[in-house]
């Protein structure tokens, strides 16, 4: 491991001291940070699993009826009834922090259903009845769904970030540190022991 370019000074020595203190403690910080996201990023990616696996499951079902409904019904009117939307929402979009992450916070609120469905009964199959509602009553979910996912990119990237800050303190700064501290007391144990050496010297030395 390469040490760093200084002067080999008891002044540099204690600011070295220092620095490798102050590198040690912010590994280990980061390092317990690091745990705690990728423990609460597995808690996240359990619970957008459950939601994918529902959404897709209602969303195979309400796409099924819709066939259904299309298959008995002109094209044009399905067309036309369907584009109709049977249900007004307004969302509420914050942010909401984890683990020093701002991920997307979202809120369906002022949730207004229309009066029955958005076309006449007697246009379209009853399949199309169920198929509407079911959308309308799964679009919370996806909703949900979508928020999650963000989390779920966001704090995988937080997390590899915060990785590679881990391993440069731990592969490179830290030894580099360390390496560069034990060069500086040689040189400076060399030094006084050449010192020593120079008053024997002189001490030993006969007067003229």
């Amino acid at each position: 491991m390469a040490r760093l370019n200084v002067n080999p000074t008891r002044m540099e020595l204690k600011k070295l001291k220092a620095r490798l203190n102050t590198a040690v403690r912010g590994h280990k910080l980061l390092k317990d940070k690091s745990d705690e996201m990728v423990r609460r990023f597995s808690l996240i990616i359990k619970e957008n699993k459950r939601l994918r696996d529902e959404v897709e499951k209602e969303l195979s079902d309400i796409l099924r009826r819709f066939s259904v409904a299309r298959s008995v019904t002109p094209s044009y009117r399905a067309e036309t009834a369907f584009a109709m939307p049977s249900v007004a929402i307004k969302a509420e979009c914050g942010v909401k922090s984890v683990m020093g992450v701002e991920v997307p916070d979202i809120k369906l609120i002022n949730e207004k259903r229309a009066d029955g469905l958005p076309y006449a009964y007697s246009e379209i199959t009853s399949e199309a009845d169920f198929s509407v509602a079911q959308a309308a009553e799964l679009l919370p979910k996806m909703v949900e769904l979508a928020k999650t996912e963000k989390a779920v990119r966001m704090l995988a990237a937080e997390i590899e970030r915060n990785k590679r800050r881990v391993n440069a303190l731990e592969y490179v700064m830290i030894p580099q540190l360390e390496e560069t501290i034990k060069y500086i007391k040689s040189k400076l144990d060399e030094n006084e022991r050449a010192a020593v050496i120079r008053l024997m010297k002189v001490k030993n030395k006969p007067n003229a």
